[in-house]
């Protein structure tokens, strides 16, 4: 059963390092063992950049094992330099607190804890009560200065003019390390897992493990998620995508994932849903034949959504999707369509000049057509909907009195192209 969980992530294109493989397939397969994750909380909400390794560690409890998810109450005071150009904003004690608290929450959604199948830890536990001298003496001394400056989060930055690292984002990798150790004394975990961005972090622990206790200990790391455009995943136009629903709804998660571009589909379908290879591949043969039916993006987003958010606000999100799609958007609810606003570029609007504006001068207010003369060719071609009604050739007068609860004027260009006017 272990030897699959390896075999999955190989399939999936989840890993992008581990150390010593064949070691670790017989170190898995010999018993079930303890393996973790470490979030460190830099804000209130994990983000869709988060999924990927909280899925990994749910696959590897399927598979038999124990996850760790470690919460860094400690490191989250310091701040990681991985991936990073300049010093992270060192955040108050009693926020990072707070903040680890409600990652706490998030991360049960994908994880089982329940009977002591998974362990719930907060590194604020041992790293607050380090002594600096003990802590020098007995594990500074495994970390020589050449390999810590030929890390590439620290060559990165100690080459910048501009900016360099400090003592404190230098010290990180000695944290995480120290991590790994106490996780280890405390929770037999011999498995780190992390982005790839983490290689040198956790390849570190590895090696203060070995020269303290002379146990095995292994690391694997997955790739971080690119786009085939070159864009940054989890990313809007408007804002990051948060796991938070407060922050990012279900709905504004459901079209994340359904206006993921073909190109991505294969790679995101084995990243972040559940499905077998013979449904991915299905989902792709369709995909290749009817490409506008979107059918495998509807999948994507119907799987990641029912995983973040639970089934029930999944298929609301996908209610709300089938309603704009049909131009049946007046049967939305108030709250319906407020979500679905919070996913589409939106523009506010007086009462007043509501009154005296038509279609054409809609269009070019929120900036779907460039110019009136423009305006009306859309109009002429049948490609605009207001509130779900495809407007004629006329140039037919809009007024507040149209708005939906008095609040919301829905429109759209083409197929796919929203954009919200609210009243104020």
């Amino acid at each position: 059963m272990s030897h699959d969980f390896i075999d999955d992530l190989r399939w999936r294109g989840l890993i992008a390092d581990v150390t010593k493989e064949s070691e670790l397939r017989a170190h898995l397969a010999a018993a079930p063992r303890t393996a973790y994750v470490g979030f460190d909380p830099t804000a209130d909400s994990l983000h869709v950049g988060s999924l990927l390794p909280l899925l990994v560690l749910r696959r590897l409890q399927l598979a038999g094992h124990r996850p760790v998810v470690l919460i860094g109450g400690g490191t989250g005071l310091i701040g990681d330099p991985s991936g990073k150009l300049g010093e992270r904003t060192l955040n108050p004690e009693h926020q990072v607190a707070e903040w680890a608290d409600r990652l706490r929450a998030q991360v049960s959604r994908f994880v089982d804890f329940s009977g002591g199948a998974a362990v719930l830890a907060d590194n604020y536990e041992w790293l607050a009560k380090l002594q600096m001298i003990p802590f020098l003496r007995d594990v500074g001394k495994h970390f020589s200065l050449g390999s810590m400056l030929a890390k590439e989060s620290v060559r990165s930055r100690m080459g910048r003019t501009d900016e360099g690292i400090s003592y404190t984002e230098f010290s990180y990798q000695i944290l995480q390390a120290y991590d790994y150790l106490a996780l280890l004394e405390r929770h037999d975990c011999t498995l780190q897992l992390g982005g790839s961005d983490q290689w040198g972090n956790i390849t570190a622990g590895v090696e203060l493990i070995r020269r303290m206790t002379g146990r095995p200990a292994f690391g694997l790391t997955m790739p971080l998620v690119t786009k085939a455009d070159g864009g940054k995943f989890g990313k809007t136009e408007s804002d990051t995508v948060w796991l938070d629903e407060k922050r990012t709804s279900p709905y504004e998660m459901y079209q994340f994932w359904l206006n993921t571009a073909d190109e991505d589909v294969p790679a995101f379908l084995k990243y972040f849903t559940f499905l077998g290879r013979r449904e991915i591949a299905d989902l792709l043969g369709a995909m290749a034949e009817t490409p506008e039916k979107r059918e495998a993006q509807r999948v994507l987003a119907r799987e990641v959504t029912a995983l973040v958010h639970g089934e029930a606000k999944e298929l609301e999100a996908e209610e709300i999707s089938r309603a704009f799609f049909s131009g049946d958007v007046e049967s939305l609810t108030e709250l319906q369509l407020a979500d679905a606003c919070r996913a589409m570029p939106t523009t506010s609007l007086r009462r007043e000049e509501l009154a005296q504006m038509r279609v054409a001068d809609l269009l070019t207010r929120v900036g779907l057509a460039d110019s009136k003369k423009r305006a009306r060719e859309l109009l002429a071609d049948g490609a605009i909907y207001l509130n779900g009604r495809k407007m004629g050739p006329q140039d037919a007068a809009v007024g507040p009195e149209g708005a939906l609860f008095g609040r919301f004027i829905i429109l759209r260009r083409g197929r796919r192209t929203y954009h919200a006017g609210l009243l104020e």
